[in-house]
């Protein structure tokens, strides 16, 4: 996510995920011709351990309640939940078969629609 869009005081990071995008498209050009494909996956909030230490650190640090950080942060996605560790293997099973042969290049956002939603 930190590659479609900036974050305040997170420009280190939005600047390495950026350049990722880019190196995805740049390989995909690169390496097409040996029959090699690259994609990239570019996923929101994960549900797990991560996510929920960093609703308690915002939390801790603006004094807000649990609830009402998840609240916001759930606020920008469409769909209204964290993304499942699932959501991501499915595509990235898919961009690894033969199904998937003529993509290259590509970004796979898999975000619950957090651009949709802000």
């Amino acid at each position: 996510m930190g590659g479609r869009f900036g974050y305040p005081s997170r420009s280190p990071y939005a600047t390495t995920k950026r350049g990722l995008l880019g190196l995805t498209e740049t390989l995909a050009l690169e390496l097409g011709e040996a029959g090699i494909r690259v994609n990239a996956i570019a996923p929101g909030a994960v549900d797990g351990e991560r996510i929920q230490r960093v609703l308690r650190n915002r939390a801790e640090t603006t004094g807000r309640s649990l609830e009402e950080v998840t609240v916001d942060a759930l606020s920008i996605q469409a769909l209204k939940r964290f993304v499942d560790p699932a959501d991501i293997a499915a595509p990235a099973l898919f961009l690894a078969s033969d199904s998937a042969r003529s993509i290259t290049g590509q970004t796979i956002p898999i975000d619950g629609g957090s651009k949709s939603a802000q």
